[in-house]
């Protein structure tokens, strides 16, 4: 309670770095999303390089090595810990979100996909004349193997650690 006064009192007469925080200047927001486009673009070039061709979809698509789900959220947590202490509800409440996010992408949405591979490939073997024969395919890369998801954990850790030594080498000069 007493850290928490301080910080406000701080604050208000525009001591601290609260006062002169800004979006751009927010470090666990900046890890998540610069894990997440590391993420996107490690795909984007591994697709290049497995199909010597360019995907943009590769860019924004979920699904694939490493897990850009996963990378956002454990970079968030993490920096999170890194800045607030992980003692604190705030890194409690985020590392709690990164399991529900990192359970999901190997759960629900894993099964999903592997569902859409399953009535594609029905849809495909339909004959010329059925309604869906015609019927738009399945997106089929929805989730992600537990390896993808430990890449992406792994990635957003390095990320925020990455980012937690630049604000403290900043913050020393």
């Amino acid at each position: 309670m007493d850290e928490m006064t301080g910080r406000s009192a701080m604050a208000a007469t525009g001591g601290g770095s609260l006062a002169s925080s800004s979006i751009f200047s927010n470090y666990p927001l900046l890890c998540a999303f610069t894990a997440f486009a590391i993420a996107q673009f490690i795909k984007f070039l591994t697709a290049w390089y497995k199909e010597r061709r360019w995907d943009l979809k590769q860019l924004v698509g979920s699904g694939g090595m490493p897990s850009s789900h996963s990378a956002t959220v454990t970079a968030l947590a993490a920096a999170i810990g890194f800045q607030e202490g992980f003692g604190g509800s705030l890194f409690a409440t985020s590392l709690i979100l990164a399991c529900i996010v990192m359970y999901d992408a190997t759960g629900v949405r894993l099964h999903a996909g592997r569902q859409a591979e399953v009535l594609n490939q029905i849809v495909y073997e339909l004959p010329a004349e059925h309604p869906l024969a015609e019927s738009r395919p399945l997106r089929e890369l929805l989730g992600h193997t537990p390896s993808q998801v430990v890449a992406g954990g792994l990635l957003g850790i390095t990320t925020a650690a990455i980012g937690h030594l630049i604000v403290l080498v900043r913050s020393r000069t």
